[in-house]
Order: structure tokens, then sequence, then C-alpha cells
């Protein structure tokens, strides 16, 4: 029987304009001061943003352990979209699965969106898999609890650098 994915959504409204939004979420110097789960830090990344460029990064746990990840841009709409391919790699860039769930989707789409809402900014994240098993499927679409504990607190220290950036 073939699973059917579903979409994981996740919105926040964040409390800074559109372009700056964009610059932190596009801008390797910035996005190393906020960009990992809660409680992990990002030591090392390069990016080559644009259209069929990659962002490779390594995000580190308390204890020292690292996960690499490596996004694929599909599609750049300045200051409103990018959609990519994520998944998480080696340390040289090359695509594997997740470390701690063998059966998570090797590759996922990705699509962030940014919508102007009165010097606010209402920021959209959808991740769907991409060329997945039925059994990859399954796993992504049983994770939603999971993603949103992690996107939430990434989301945390998203919106303590902007305040930092717009005092």
């Amino acid at each position: 029987m073939e699973v059917s994915p579903k979409t994981f959504t996740i919105t926040r409204t964040l409390n800074a304009p559109r372009q700056l939004v964009w610059d932190v979420w596009t801008q390797p110097d910035h996005l190393m001061k906020w960009f990992a789960p809660k409680g992990f830090i990002m030591p090392k990344c390069d990016m080559d943003f644009r259209v069929g460029g990659t962002f490779h990064y390594c995000q580190e746990s308390p204890s020292g352990e690292q996960m690499w990840g490596k996004w694929i841009f599909r599609e750049i709409v300045k200051p409103e979209k990018i959609d990519l391919l994520h998944s998480f790699s080696d340390a040289e860039g090359g695509i594997t699965h997740h470390p701690m769930a063998p059966t998570w989707p090797l590759q996922m789409t990705s699509v962030t969106t940014l919508v102007d809402n009165a010097g606010k900014t209402d920021l959209t994240i959808a991740w769907s898999p991409y060329n997945a098993s039925d059994e990859e499927i399954t796993t992504f679409n049983s994770s939603f609890d999971s993603m949103n504990g992690g996107w939430n607190g990434t989301f945390e220290y998203l919106e303590a650098y902007l305040s930092e950036l717009t005092k």
C-alpha cells in the first residue's frame, strides 16, 4: 500500500521587517548566530546563495556531537521565497541519512516564504519528503511533534537575534 506524504508547515510572526528577516535567513554570518536547534550552535558553514548553489553547515550539540546539513537552492525570489532541497550530510557535503533516524527521508523539499505584515514578517516553512520510500514517508508523517519542537527552539534563537538587531 502506497503511503501519501503530508506537508509539515509552521508559521511564525517575527517582530522585524521582511528585508531584515531575509538577510538573516540568507547570509552565512547571520545564520551562524541563530540557525540551530535549541542548545546547539553552528560552528561552520559555507553558502553559495544562488539557484543551483548550496548551503552546507554543521550544527553542534553541547556535548560536541556534530550534525551536518545541506541545502540545494532550487528557486530564490528576493525577499519573499526560497525553495530548496534539504538533507543531512557529512562534513564533505555528501548526502546522508539522519544520524539518529535511519528511516528519515534522504531529501526533503523546503519552501520558506516571507510575507510583510505591517512592519512585521510572517515566515512560513513547508517541508515535504522528496523521492522518499513508503517507510521514509511514514517516519516523516509521524514526526510532526518533534519537528514543531525543533523549529520552535530555532525560532526562539531567531527572535532573540532579531531583537538584538532591531534595538
